[in-house]
């Protein structure tokens, strides 16, 4: 097999991803950029440079605002990889990828230092009836809409809490695809208890008087905003046709033909855990995220998460946490002195704390309900195997004690998503049936390949010309 070297890999081209990369390349590092998108951008700035869109104001400034970033990242002197899989990186940081541009070709690449910029995903939402086709989760509707420019016919309703919710509302609202309802799962007790941080959230202005322009404006457009919902259920005949609810303690239904759902979103820790760092459960956030040190260096050596996989802020100081990252793998590389990293690091973490002020309020205001982070015991947990709630709680009583020994009572986890839309469900359930604290009760032992690949990809052993200097395969409009 052909093996590649870098001084640094970054696994992930969103802002993290290339904030890290231009300031590493910009030391003098040789950067190598995996991204398993066509494009870089991650999702919050998915195809900002192509979009499909007629007008891709109707996405909002936030999304416009990473045109500059892109259009750096395009410009530098970067080896960038679309279209490319990592699905395995070891304890000594060897990569083992899969890269789709036209033909296939398997490799492994060594770096000398990792950062792993991969995001984060859409907290797992069960409801009964979420199996049905026509529903989604608000993200990939959004992914839909920023790639492809696909917007969703028929009826729409969005069922969850969380600001991505609240912003995709919006957003079809500009395209003239009003939702017919929100139903808002936000408990109201959440609001009286998030006052209490709002101080905080208070350093940055700027981000709540967005909050409220979007708020405002899905309540100028008439879009019906449903709020202290506390049950819902997607029915239909073969595919999704009406949401039976109750808000206030009152039944009703709505027809909608598309039900999209979230309630928030969580970092994507299966490339961590393949690789063995340790983990620890984040109360505020409800999720798993890397142990890591200021700089992002997790308890493997010389390997880094930055940005979202590493808890949840934003893109902003996803940005910021990137360019942090690339000032110490600099210095660890003899790029930087120490006194350097650390001067150029003192206003990136001002930045860094300014952005991250808002979460305490933001986590608290939009923390999911009991109910649907531990649902009814006929709702469908794990879909690839199609396990239930009832089932995970009749394991619990037969001395099933943790997520990972569940697949022994029934594939739980086993199936090709890996436990990305069940893991945090199952995990729950478990704690709650032994009484334990999440954190004892632990998570799945995640193995690669991290994601399904071939066995011609594993077989794969040429790879033409990967190491050669290529010059970045994006250019912006």
């Amino acid at each position: 097999m052909t093996i590649v070297t870098a001084d640094l890999v970054i696994v992930g081209a969103g802002p993290a991803g290339m904030a890290c990369a231009l300031d590493a390349e910009r030391a003098g590092l040789d950067v190598l950029v995996l991204d398993e998108n066509p494009l870089p951008g991650g999702q919050i700035y998915r195809n900002v440079g192509r979009s499909p869109l007629p007008d891709a104001a109707l996405l909002g400034d936030d999304y416009t605002d990473g045109a500059d970033l892109v259009a750096r990242f395009a410009q530098a002197r970067v080896r960038y990889w679309p279209d490319t899989l990592v699905w395995q990186i070891t304890r000594a940081l060897e990569i083992s990828f899969t890269r789709r541009n036209g033909t296939a070709a398997s490799g492994q690449i060594r770096a000398k230092a990792v950062v792993i910029a991969n995001g984060a995903y859409e907290r797992p939402c069960p409801a009964p009836g979420w199996t049905l086709p026509g529903v989604m989760g608000v993200g990939a509707a959004q992914t839909l809409l920023k790639s492809s420019a696909a917007l969703p016919d028929g009826p729409v309703v969005l069922a969850g809490s969380g600001p991505l919710m609240y912003l995709f509302a919006w957003q079809l609202i500009q395209a003239d695809r009003a939702p017919a309802a929100i139903l808002d799962t936000t408990p109201s007790r959440n609001y009286w208890r998030a006052l209490a941080q709002l101080p905080g959230a208070l350093r940055t202005p700027a981000y709540l008087a967005k909050g409220r322009r979007l708020l405002n404006a899905i309540r100028r457009s008439g879009v019906p905003h449903i709020r202290q919902v506390t049950r819902f259920s997607v029915e239909g005949d073969g595919r999704a046709e009406s949401v039976q609810y109750t808000a206030k303690g009152q039944e009703s239904r709505i027809t909608a033909s598309v039900v999209l759902l979230h309630q928030g979103v969580v970092p994507n820790v299966q490339l961590t855990r393949s690789i063995g760092c340790e983990h620890r459960w984040d109360e505020a956030q409800l999720c798993w995220h890397p142990r890591t040190d200021a700089w992002g260096e997790t308890t493997v050596p010389n390997l880094f998460v930055a940005g979202d996989g590493g808890g949840i802020h934003g893109a902003i100081a996803a940005q910021t946490a990137g360019a942090l990252t690339a000032l110490t793998v600099s210095h660890r590389l003899g790029a930087l002195s120490r006194e350097s990293r650390d001067e150029r690091a003192a206003p990136l973490r001002r930045q860094l704390d300014r952005h991250r002020a808002v979460r305490p309020f933001l986590d608290t205001l939009y923390r999911p309900a009991d109910a649907f982070r531990r649902p009814a015991d006929d709702t469908i947990v794990c879909r690839c195997e199609e396990v239930s709630a009832g089932e995970i709680r009749a394991m619990a009583r037969l001395g099933c004690t943790g997520p990972n020994q569940s697949k022994s009572f029934s594939r739980c986890g086993m199936g090709p998503c890996q436990g990305r839309l069940c893991g945090l469900t199952v995990a729950e359930l478990l704690a709650e049936a032994h009484a334990k604290p999440v954190a004892e009760v632990g998570y799945y032992r995640i193995r690669p390949p991290i994601k399904p690949v071939t066995l011609g990809d594993l077989a794969e052993s040429h790879v033409p010309d990967l190491n050669a200097a290529q010059p970045t395969e994006f250019a912006p409009k």
